[in-house]
């Protein structure tokens, strides 16, 4: 496959421009509408609605669990092979581009856009919730109260049950998740720095398609990864409301109802408006490196005031208990835990694929000049090591809390309030939850700043200098999004965001799996060509 030289301006020639807007039609058209109309006809009907996602979420996950665990498996056994074959050392930009960001700001954007409020809010609440099944206790399930164990451990080993539960919640939070972001970033830096295609998701299909990718083609899976991106950030910002919304209602006994929540979201989409305003190095990064420091702080104050040698074995132990069960937790077919696989893993793998568009994209956009190698090795492993320690700190100290009262307030507090509660049994208590509802709506703001970048770039067909009013547009859009399945889900208010990531992340799942074909065949061809060139 030669470079195509295909420039931004002859893929969108047939860009209209009302307003002053550069828009990409018919992607924009069709998705702004389309995702009009859906908001409109769920407020609308919010009694069907609510009777429809309660459904939508279990059927999907319960008959679709051994695509989603077998495509993940195929993702990170993907990683693996550009790590250790000669395709790593392909360099995004070329032989001679250099990196435009350093390690720290490089990983603090990436690790803020991926994972941010997710680790705030499962931080705590996930090691919790396996360490009791591991017990064989009933446990909280996702908002549901259910009865199962992922692997199980022996009635009364608290050690073993801990270990488990631990590797239970890494599997959810390490390899897999990353190496689907890394899937689609990759993808996405090659196709745009290497070839000179436009930064959007058709570009990435350039090798299966050719030229069709900038028709109806292109069109489509540009749509659905506008759905994929706006629904999956909706979740994570309907995660983050019922978590800072718990936390104020904890600390100053605010009201945690509708009418706070919409309250709540208008004003981080405001926030988020004036990031947008910033622009890329001005806001996403500055916020993104803020708190990263600031979760961090909080980290190493938990690890320093709390039971700090069982914190610590906790990374150790669970690290190990996760390398042991990695293989039995990813087995997609014959399966008895049914409710983690469908009740847990598939909505997380739904989950992370329907983000996918919007981390990945994100990550592109800030990794040009590294090699694949290193691509892979600092998206995938790194944050992984992260997200064990990480685990370690804020469950392990959770489930010391329990061991030693298992009357403690944490057992019983519900999923977004158990950070709170942790904290709650340690020093200055009152400040390191006003740091919590920091991290958690700062982590908001970023995701949806980040997330209308992404958006806004797709629907541009890959211009990343569209007008800011563009931005400005589905930065609002997504505040109106997560805001109607709120209040259409009422007490069941994140069953409805978490049916809609997993309905968008299905068919993007086939997505994802063609993309890694047309990446190989993609990279095969810039390594020969370098080599002929060499020669």
């Amino acid at each position: 496959m030669s470079n195509p030289e295909v420039t931004e301006y002859e893929v969108g020639q047939d860009n209209i421009q009302p307003f002053g807007l550069d828009i990409h039609n018919p992607v924009f058209v069709v998705s702004a509408l389309s995702i009009t109309i859906f908001v409109l006809l769920t407020l609308a009907f919010q009694t069907e609605a609510t009777a429809f996602f309660g459904w939508l979420r279990p059927f999907l996950t319960s008959t679709f669990d051994w695509f989603f665990l077998l495509s993940a498996n195929i993702f990170v056994l993907f990683g693996i092979v550009l790590v250790i074959t000669p395709l790593g050392s392909v360099r995004l930009g070329g032989a001679d581009a250099k990196p435009e960001y350093s390690y720290l700001g490089w990983f603090a954007m990436l690790f803020a856009a991926g994972m941010g409020i997710g680790l705030m809010f499962f931080g705590v609440s996930e090691p919790m919730s396996h360490f009791g099944s591991s017990m064989g206790g009933t446990v909280l399930e996702n908002g549901v109260r259910t009865d199962w164990a992922p692997l199980g451990a022996a009635a009364g080993d608290i050690e073993a049950a801990r270990n488990l539960g631990m590797a239970a919640t890494i599997f959810h939070w390490a390899l897999h998740p990353w190496a689907i972001y890394a899937v689609v970033a990759l993808a996405l830096a090659f196709f745009a720095y290497n070839y000179n295609l436009p930064l959007t998701l058709r570009s990435a299909f350039y090798p299966i398609f050719g030229e069709a990718v900038w028709g109806w083609v292109g069109h489509i899976i540009d749509t659905l990864a506008v759905f994929a991106t706006l629904f999956g950030l909706a979740t994570s910002l309907g995660f983050g409301t019922e978590q800072a919304l718990a936390g104020l209602n904890f600390l100053f006994d605010t009201p945690t109802g509708n009418g706070a929540r919409v309250l709540l979201i208008s004003a981080i989409t405001a926030a988020a408006l004036i990031s947008v305003l910033r622009g890329l190095d001005g806001g996403v990064k500055v916020l993104s490196e803020i708190n990263i420091a600031l979760a961090l702080l909080l980290m190493v104050f938990i690890l320093a005031v709390g039971p700090t040698a069982a914190i610590l074995e906790t990374v150790v132990s669970g690290g190990i208990a996760y390398v042991k069960e990695v293989v039995p937790l990813s087995m997609p077919f014959g399966r008895e835990d049914a409710n983690f696989s469908q009740g847990w893993t598939s909505f997380y793998w739904a989950w992370w694929i329907s983000w996918s568009p919007f981390v990945g994209m994100f990550i592109a956009r800030v990794s040009r000049g590294r090699t694949v190698r290193e691509f892979i090795i600092c998206v995938v492993f790194v944050p992984t090591i992260v997200s064990i320690f990480w685990m370690a700190v804020f469950g392990g100290t959770a489930i010391d809390q329990v061991i030693a009262d298992p009357q403690a307030s944490v057992q019983s507090a519900s999923l977004e309030l158990k950070l709170f509660e942790m904290l709650k049994h340690l020093p200055l208590a009152w400040l390191t939850s006003i740091l919590g509802i920091i991290l958690v709506i700062v982590f908001f703001v970023t995701s949806s700043d980040s997330g209308s970048l992404v958006i806004d770039t797709i629907t541009a067909g890959g211009k990343t200098d569209a007008p800011v009013s563009q931005r400005v547009f589905w930065c609002t859009f997504e505040g109106l999004v997560a805001a109607a399945l709120l209040l259409v889900g009422g007490a069941g208010a994140l069953t409805a965001l978490q049916a809609m990531a997993v309905s968008t992340g299905f068919p993007f799942t086939i997505v994802l799996l063609l993309m890694c074909v047309s990446l190989l065949i993609g990279l095969n061809r810039a390594r020969k060509d370098s080599a002929q060139t060499t020669n």
